[in-house]
This record gives C-alpha cells, structure tokens and sequence, in this order.
C-alpha cells in the first residue's frame, strides 16, 4: 500500500528535525570558550564621548539609507522624499540589492542586467552588506524570516544562516577582519556571529532598551558596535565585553541608517527626522 501524503510529510520533518539536532550538536563542538572569557584580560575601556559635528539638511523626508565614499569624505543618501542626495560624487559599476521578494540579485549598474539571484530567504529581505574584499566574494543578508544567511557570490548558494533573533533583521554589518558579522533587529537586542565557529557569541542588550536596533556598524578596529534605535537614540557596545559604553542623543525621530567612515574619525547617522549627523 503506498504511503500517503501525510505519512510522508511527517517522516520528512521527522528527516528534518534529527538533521537540524545533528548540526546543533556539530557547532557545540566548536564551542570551547564564551566571547566574554577571552575578553577577561582585556583592559576597559575608559570615558567614551562624542557629539555632532554637523547635520547636513536637503532631505524632505525620512533618511532611509547611507554610506560613506572611499574618498573618506563624501556621503550619499536616499530619502523617501524620493531624492538620492550625493553630498559630493560617488560611482559604483555593481550593485547589490534586497527586495520584499524574499530575494538578493547583484546587477550590472551599466547594462541593467541582473548577474546573480540569490534565493533562500522565506520573507522580505531588509539588508545585507558586502564581506571585506580581501576575505572573499561573500556578503550576508537579514529580513523579516528572523533570518540571516551568508551567501557565496560566484555559486548563489547560501553557505550558512542564523536564526536566533526573535523579530526582523533590519541591518547586518560585517566585522572588519571579515570573520564575523553583526546584526540588529526589531526584538531590541543587536547580536555578533562568529563565522568560523558558526554560531551566536554575543548579544547585546540591556533591559531598559525596548525598541528595534534599525541599524548597526563596527568602528574601524573592530571594539566598538554602534547601533541606531527606534527610539531616537544610538546606543554605543563595547563588542568583546559587551557593555553599553555610551548612549548618544540628537535626532528628533527614529535613527533608520549609520555607518562609520572610512578612516575611522567620524559617523554618519541618518533619521526620520529628514537630518544626517556627523558624529566624531
């Protein structure tokens, strides 16, 4: 007698679950020390301060997403006023993008065409960021499946995915050296991955912080974790100790984009109160 449809759904997930128990029990075996053992003998770090240095206005409406020239000077941003403002130039032969079809493609900015799909997400794709060039053709994405997935950009096949936030994945940012990613979301936390492990190392949150991290990207050495909130404010991490170092105020709404400039000295934050702000 052949098998029916539900008897054979069922032993699938039951295929499934033991294959999802069997890689749990391969990364615990990665799992030789906690981020914050290493980081014991690291020194504190002291006083941290920062303020605005400028706020660039020309927006008529919510600042949805920035990014630093490889000048070290120039910003372009996009605004839901329709507008795509370079604050000085910024050319660029290759894009990648995210939709809400639950996709990734990388197209040729010349010819229009798309070179790549990538597809693996179960939702709307809200981010994704580029590994560091020197560490390889990768890039990592997040959405509102709660999942984050690095991707292998010659195949377009996903090589590993994340899923321990508990709302969307609204940014992802890649460590510097490339061998971990960081990542924030809407259930108020941010949260580091080490890639060679293969798991969740950090989580950085505090109890009094209840509104979505919208955005996230590391200082220049890597110490340092901004993150922008829903609640009009950035939130500054120590990564290895993974304290709150600093909280910064200025924006009059929703802090929607950062990102830290190239050398290091300064960042840019962008805000549904249609300002940018540099901050150094």
């Amino acid at each position: 007698m052949a098998a029916q449809p539900s008897d054979t759904l069922a032993t699938l997930k039951t295929e499934s679950e033991t294959l999802k128990t069997k890689l749990e029990e391969e990364r615990a075996k990665l799992h030789d020390v906690e981020l914050h053992q290493v980081a014991e003998k690291t020194e504190a770090l002291g006083q941290f301060v920062m303020k605005t240095r400028r706020t660039l206005k020309g927006h008529g409406n919510k600042v949805l997403c920035l990014d630093w020239c490889k000048d070290k000077r120039r910003i372009v941003s996009s605004s839901q006023d329709g507008k795509v403002i370079v604050w000085d130039a910024f050319t660029t032969n290759k894009i990648l993008t995210s939709s809400g079809d639950g996709t990734c493609a990388l197209w040729d900015v010349e010819s229009g065409q798309m070179l790549q799909s990538f597809h693996g997400h179960a939702a709307d794709v809200l981010c994704l960021d580029l590994a560091p060039s020197e560490t390889g053709n990768t890039f990592v994405s997040g959405g509102c499946d709660k999942k984050s997935c690095v991707w292998d950009m010659r195949t377009g096949q996903c090589v590993q995915s994340f899923e321990t936030h508990e709302s969307d994945i609204n940014s992802v940012r890649y460590y510097p050296s490339g061998d971990a990613f960081a990542s924030g979301s809407d259930d108020a936390t941010c949260r580091l991955y080490d890639l060679r492990a293969d798991r969740e190392v950090a989580i950085y949150s505090k109890e009094s912080i209840i509104f979505g991290a919208s955005s996230v990207d590391f200082s220049l050495s890597g110490r340092l974790l901004f993150g922008g909130y829903n609640d009009y404010t950035i939130n500054v991490w120590d990564v290895l100790k993974g304290t709150r170092v600093s909280i910064l105020f200025g924006h009059e709404n929703r802090v929607s984009t950062l990102r830290v400039s190239p050398d290091g000295t300064a960042f840019c934050s962008g805000s549904w109160d249609h300002t940018l702000r540099i901050w150094a």
